[in-house]
């Protein structure tokens, strides 16, 4: 590894800790007992709607656009899938212009409008490379749908950038396969992954945070990982 990736692979550490550090302090990323859509009992939630006014909103479009600026992944415009995409896709967009990379973005309704400009897609021509944003891969039928939307649009899905990869095994009708959302979607989907940070940051931000209160968490965090985790 070279200085410079040695350097860029620190620097994308530090980018995760500080990611995990602003989500718990904005309530974001909860700790204690929640279902997940898979059943199970996670010690940790994640909730990106609680990004919920100007500041935090643009602290997260910061932290996407320096991600994907490092990533090195080539994309002509961004597509946020309704209905979180929306919001992230546009302040990731106007972040992005910030930092000199003015890129079009735009994103799909849940019904069809039938008046107007009608259709389902919204915002700028779908065409060229497409980066699909959204907060997390849960099972990854929004990703499916999205590259649905953009290939019949004649565009070509490229990426997928996501907030958190929870790094845990996908459920199948209640059985746990031996793969994850995220990996489903590199694998069988051909699309890479950008994620902010991942279960195994938020295990060593806990591990190493000086607030005991949060270091409490770090045993059940750790062992959901080892029992789900892929």
């Amino acid at each position: 590894m070279s200085p410079n990736s040695q350097n860029m692979s620190l620097e994308q550490d530090s980018l995760a800790q500080d990611f995990v550090k602003f989500s718990v302090e904005a309530g974001v990323l909860r700790f204690g007992e929640f279902k997940t859509k898979a059943g199970r009992l996670s010690p940790y939630f994640f909730n990106a709607g609680l990004f919920d006014d100007g500041a935090k909103l643009a602290r997260l479009a910061e932290f996407y656009a320096r991600r994907l600026l490092a990533s090195g992944i080539q994309f002509d415009m961004i597509f946020g899938p309704a209905y979180k995409g929306i919001t992230l896709a546009s302040a990731v967009a106007v972040e992005l212009a910030r930092q000199g990379h003015n890129v079009p973005y735009a994103y799909n309704r849940k019904e069809t409008k039938d008046h107007g400009e009608g259709g389902t897609l919204v915002g700028a021509p779908v065409a060229g490379r497409v980066l699909i944003i959204d907060d997390v891969i849960s099972a990854g039928t929004s990703v499916r749908e999205s590259i649905s939307m953009i290939r019949a649009a004649g565009a070509t899905p490229c990426a997928v950038a996501i907030a958190i990869d929870r790094q845990e095994k996908a459920s199948e009708n209640g059985v746990d396969a031996e793969w994850s959302a995220v990996q489903f979607v590199e694998r069988q989907l051909k699309l890479p992954v950008c994620a902010i940070a991942t279960l195994n940051d938020l295990l060593q931000y806990l591990k190493t945070n000086q607030d005991a209160a949060l270091g409490e968490h770090f045993a059940r965090v750790a062992a959901y990982r080892e029992r789900y985790g892929v």
